[in-house]
């Protein structure tokens, strides 16, 4: 059988952390280290900015181009959504990003050669029916997982995210591509 992965890009795909911290420590002269974030929008309280619209603000230009433009890819994330789309599967992209970081994350994508021929920019991502999702957003493994009860919700897991009753947990991307394939041989 095959299915529609609805996959999330920034904590799951892109590393968001490690790039927007190596960019402020070069920026800032800071020396926040890589695995300092374990809370959800916990970013004011380890740098200077005193909320996060002060952060956005901020991410919106580095050189002419968005934070989003410069992220890194997390080990073992392209070989395993090109393993499953080579296996037949739709790997459909689903992330929220704000207006200003549309392009880049277009054009992330493409040098990346991110295996999809579908891409939503969307805050409510359970809109677009999948029939498993990945996600590391702490609010959206809740809102998934409850508006598509008829769907695998797996929380990438993460320090900033929790489990959540009925969902899967995946704490790496050998172990979803596994869940996938359990899940398209019933």
């Amino acid at each position: 059988m095959h299915l529609r992965l609805g996959i999330d890009l920034d904590g799951v795909v892109a590393d968001f952390n490690s790039g927007w911290i190596n960019r402020y420590n070069s920026d800032f002269g800071a020396d926040i280290p890589f695995d300092a974030v374990d809370a959800w929008d916990g970013i004011p309280s380890l740098t200077h900015f005193r909320h996060m619209g002060e952060f956005w603000t901020w991410a919106k230009d580095h050189g002419g181009a968005t934070m989003f433009r410069h992220l890194e890819v997390y080990p073992e994330a392209l070989e395993a959504l090109r393993r499953l789309a080579r296996s037949g599967h739709e790997i459909v992209i689903l992330t929220q990003k704000p207006d200003w970081a549309i392009h880049d994350t277009f054009a992330w994508i493409a040098e990346h050669e991110l295996p999809t021929r579908e891409v939503h920019m969307i805050d409510d991502k359970w809109r677009v029916a999948c029939d498993v999702y990945l996600d590391d957003a702490p609010h959206q493994v809740v809102s998934i997982h409850r508006a598509r009860p008829e769907s695998l919700m797996c929380r990438f897991v993460r320090p900033w995210n929790g489990p959540v009753p009925g969902t899967r947990d995946v704490d790496n991307w050998p172990g979803f591509v596994d869940i996938v394939r359990e899940l398209a041989t019933r």
